[in-house]
């Protein structure tokens, strides 16, 4: 059996593995990842389709662990190139892919799932295993073939108490154990983090007090797909006499979905339409919306901007009710500056305790490592640095060395004998979305608007006689973005007429305008360096006349 991640190990996010065996592939999670600010311009970042492209006949199916975006996002684009692939999951996960999928004009063939269950599709023997998240619904899933077996924990962590009362089935990884588990593929986010996540039921309370002395309007921010904290807000907002009103698409689409299949306890004349919110008074107001990782355009961040038509200022509280994705903290940081500029109270999870993690910690990657006892480990969904901490939380349990798989995007893991090991890597790179265009940015072309962001534009002109090279009109110069006037390059423009008087010199028996590009180029840039201590991009353009 070959194991192929695609994504998720070394990011948090874009997670995807592709399974093979008997020449057939099963793909477990299909997600993405948002842009970091050195990524200008672009939406998202899907994995690379690369390896299976060319082979989507012999993809059996798409199994999803759950409806997180950086495990669901990516499922539209892989099935605009065959959208007859079968998606599994359990039924909420369906209904927010279903949903997406809505948005790209796709309807998919799905097959849902629940705890318990097991299944067989193509060479796979699929059994699915209920685990604790922050999102419900979500599911481990144990592959077995004639070459050997793997169980995929997905996101998952080990809360006693959940809300919903659905806990990690720990009984059920024993007994696979017991069965045997050749690859134990393990969630990585929390591996740094000691002892055991906090309780999602220690967030109530604390959300309680804050809607307690809420004197104003109360916004709370979180993932649009995060059931339990939405219910918690709900909840609150009941015993405290507000009103609730989402805010945001992807917010009001997935709980409305929740609800609708029972998922979200909304208790009754509590939801009001967010236009109608300037008609209830500011202390009966709560609004539910997206944003806390600090997106420009999600909710939280336009009304920062004070680009949203709902406002906040003084007295308002903000409640930033999620984890901090690694890469998200500039852009954060600044949404919770501009929301205290407007004079609002921002509450989040480092002053106090409104948001745990829907991951395992290393206490609870231990107790799944003893009772799994698996013969091969390879961690998954994390940076380089979570990867290594959870793999070596499993050599503390006794699993040599050599069994923990230490794997990156593109690496091939054979599986054979019980045997895990890197056997090659294929060619893995990040798949830009940046508009309706799908893969034609290249970390080239982010490099020149990181240039154009950072250190400005000039623009060259000139025109040659094309049969004597004789310079006819330019060179004119014109900036842009280099905080310095265009009359600061009338000083080079002689060096420039010489530059180029030599090259058509050199070039008696041709015209190569390239080349005269080229030197002008370069004279305009020796300066700027020196001058003006900046790289701005140059565009020189010759023209012959």
């Amino acid at each position: 059996m070959r194991i192929i991640p695609l994504g998720g190990l070394g990011d948090v996010g874009r997670n995807m593995t592709a399974v093979e065996y008997g020449g057939r592939l099963l793909v477990m999670d299909c997600g993405v990842l948002f842009p970091e600010e050195s990524q200008p311009g672009v939406d998202l970042i899907l994995p690379d389709f690369d390896y299976i492209k060319d082979r989507l006949e012999d993809v059996s199916a798409i199994v999803l662990t759950h409806g997180h975006e950086d495990h669901i996002g990516a499922v539209p684009y892989l099935l605009r190139l065959k959208p007859d692939i079968p998606l599994v999951g359990s039924q909420l996960t369906l209904a927010f892919v279903e949903a997406k999928l809505k948005e790209h004009r796709i309807t998919p063939y799905t097959l849902a799932v629940a705890e318990g269950q097991t299944e067989q599709i193509g060479p796979f023997d699929l059994e699915f295993v209920a685990v604790n998240h922050s999102i419900p619904d979500a599911l481990a899933v144990y592959v077995s073939t004639p070459a050997g077996s793997l169980l995929n924990t997905g996101d998952f962590k080990m809360d006693q108490l959940p809300l919903d009362g659905r806990i990690t089935d720990l009984r059920a990884f024993a007994r696979l154990g017991e069965k045997g588990v050749d690859l134990f593929m393990v969630d990585s986010t929390n591996a740094e983090v000691p002892g055991f996540t906090v309780a999602e039921r220690e967030i109530g309370p604390v959300m309680d007090s804050i809607f307690a002395r809420a004197t104003q309007k109360i916004v709370v921010a979180s993932f649009s797909s995060h059931v339990h904290r939405v219910q918690q807000v709900l909840d609150a907002a009941e015993r405290h006499g507000r009103k609730v009103a989402f805010v945001g698409r992807s917010m009001v689409r997935n709980m409305n979905i929740a609800a609708e299949m029972g998922y979200l306890r909304v208790p009754p004349n509590i939801l009001v339409d967010v236009r109608k919110i300037d008609d209830l008074p500011d202390d009966r107001v709560v609004l539910m919306c997206t944003g806390s990782q600090g997106e420009p355009m999600a909710a939280l961040g336009r009304i920062a901007n004070r680009d949203h038509r709902v406002s906040v200022g003084e007295g308002d509280i903000v409640i930033l009710a999620s984890s901090l994705i690694p890469g998200n903290e500039n852009s954060v940081f600044r949404v919770i500056n501009g929301l205290m500029a407007l004079g609002a109270e921002v509450v989040h999870k480092g002053n106090a305790k409104v948001h745990t993690s829907g991951h395992a910690s290393a206490g609870e990657l231990l107790y799944c490592y003893n009772i799994v006892r698996p013969k091969n480990v390879m961690p998954i969904h994390g940076e380089v640095r979570h990867l290594i901490a959870n793999g070596r939380i499993a050599e503390s349990t006794g699993i040599p060395r050599e069994r923990v798989i230490l794997a990156q995007d593109g690496h091939v893991v054979d599986l054979k004998n019980g045997v895990a090991k890197v056997v090659g890597e294929i060619p893995n790179g990040y798949v830009y979305v940046d508009g309706s265009s799908v893969g034609e940015i290249s970390e080239a072309d982010l490099k020149d608007r990181r240039i154009l962001g950072d250190e400005g534009f000039i623009s060259l002109f000139a025109v040659v006689n094309s049969e004597t090279g004789a310079l006819i009109a330019g060179p004119e110069i014109h900036a842009r973005g280099v905080a310095e006037d265009d009359q600061v390059f009338e000083r080079i423009k002689p060096e420039i007429i010489k530059a180029l008087e030599q090259a058509v010199a050199d070039q008696a028996n041709r015209r190569d305008t390239y080349q005269l590009q080229q030197v002008m180029r370069r004279v305009v840039g020796r300066y700027v360096s020196q001058r003006l201590r900046r790289r701005p991009m140059i565009i020189p353009v010759v023209i012959e006349s």
